[in-house]
This record gives structure tokens, C-alpha cells and sequence, in this order.
């Protein structure tokens, strides 16, 4: 399981490169939030794209809130879209070489950012976003993006709480003996302890990215 990457090509590139070196033909599931903040969100959204497509038994990407946003934006469907930009969508913006104006931009520039990302990212990357799973699961091992409510089967979890994270999910044990890995939350490193694996360890401005093996034996971090 791979952490969020939030826009750093450079270390989605090396955790690759050290997957393929120790875990070769394991699956490779990541937890989401690829793009905002790090300056390579286009790079890292078609390179994973790339990816997926050709090894689909394999590659697993997730959706995380970021993408939500992303979606919302591109749908017009976003409540406000100063949320996505305040929150490092204006560094996704550049990757595809898009300028905000210096500025709060006006409705009018507002469709026009909308409409030239439309056109940057291509129909065939938009589509692969939208079909994004929130859940992959192996026994009782459930990944997603930003945890669970512990209340709720994990069959039945709300899409909010899978995205964008329960307030009971890091206070409380879940107690049908499921383990949920997750990013989403910023620790300083990765921890494992009731329940809940937790990998995001701030890879856009610490420089590590998580990269965590999951079985029966416990976990193992990539050195």
C-alpha cells in the first residue's frame, strides 16, 4: 500500500522502483490523493493512469477527498471552488500549466480555468477519475483513502467516511476484527495499532513516502 502522494513525481518514482525490487508481483494498492500541493500532480495522475491501464490485476488506485474536489471542480458541482484551490488545487492548476489570476478570479474566469483543465486533462483521464474505486479489500484487510466509521460494517460505510474520515474512526477499536489501512491524516510515521494502519506520513513536504506490506506476518515498511 502506497500513501498519499499529493503531486511529488520524485517519490512516486522511487517507491516504484523499490516495489518492483522487493515485492514484484504483489498488488500495489494507493490510498488516493495523488494530485495538489506537490508540483507534479499532472505528471503523477498519467503516470499512474499509464500504469493502472497496463497492469489492471495488479495496480489498484483509489479515490481520496483531493480527487473528489478535482471532480467537483471539473463538474461544476463544487460548493465553493476556493476549498480546492486553498487546498492545493492551484498547484495541480500549474501542473497542467494553468494560472490562477493574482486576483479572485470571476465567475466567467472561474469557467475558463474549468474549461482549459477539461481540456488538459483529456477525456480518457477524466473518465479513468470518475471510476476510481473508494474500498479494496483482501480478508480482513480493507483499504481506503481516509478510514471508516467503526460503527458500521465495512460493506456499508458512507462514501464521506471512506473519503474524507469519521470522528470516532481514530478514537475508537473497530471490534468485528477488521483492519483498515488509510492515508488521508498526516502521521510522523507509520502506525499500526487497533485496527487501523495509518500511512500517510506528509510525503509534499516531508519526503517520504510510505510504502507498507501488508500480511498475515504483520507489516514491512519499504526500506
Amino acid at each position: 500500500m502506497v500513501g498519499d502522494i499529493h503531486g511529488r513525481m520524485d517519490l512516486l518514482a522511487g517507491a516504484l522502483e523499490g516495489i518492483a525490487n522487493h515485492w514484484p508481483e504483489q498488488p500495489v494498492v494507493f490510498v488516493g490523493d495523488y494530485i495538489d500541493r506537490g508540483p507534479n500532480s499532472a505528471e503523477v495522475l498519467r503516470h499512474l493512469f499509464g500504469l493502472q491501464s497496463s497492469n489492471p490485476d495488479r495496480i489498484i488506485c483509489l479515490l481520496g477527498n483531493h480527487e473528489d474536489m478535482l471532480l467537483g471542480f471539473l463538474d461544476g458541482t463544487l460548493q465553493d471552488h476556493r476549498i480546492w484551490f486553498q487546498n492545493g488545487g492551484d498547484a495541480t492548476l500549474r501542473s497542467f500549466g494553468i494560472s490562477l489570476p493574482t486576483k479572485a478570479p470571476t465567475t466567467d474566469e472561474v469557467g475558463e480555468i474549468r474549461d482549459s483543465l477539461q481540456q488538459a486533462m483529456g477525456a480518457d483521464l477524466m473518465a479513468w477519475l470518475r471510476d476510481l474505486p473508494l474500498v479494496w479489500r483482501a480478508g480482513n484487510v480493507w483499504v481506503t483513502h481516509a478510514g471508516a466509521d467503526p460503527f458500521v460494517d465495512m460493506e456499508r460505510q458512507d462514501r464521506t467516511a471512506l473519503l474524507w474520515g469519521h470522528p470516532d474512526f481514530r478514537k475508537l477499536t473497530r471490534t468485528d476484527d477488521q483492519w483498515v489501512v488509510h492515508g488521508h491524516t498526516i502521521v510522523p510515521e507509520v502506525l499500526c495499532n487497533d485496527g487501523r494502519i495509518a500511512i500517510d506520513t506528509g510525503a509534499y513536504h516531508t519526503g517520504r513516502l510510505s510504502v507498507v506490506h501488508v500480511s498475515d506476518g504483520g507489516i514491512k515498511l519499504l526500506p
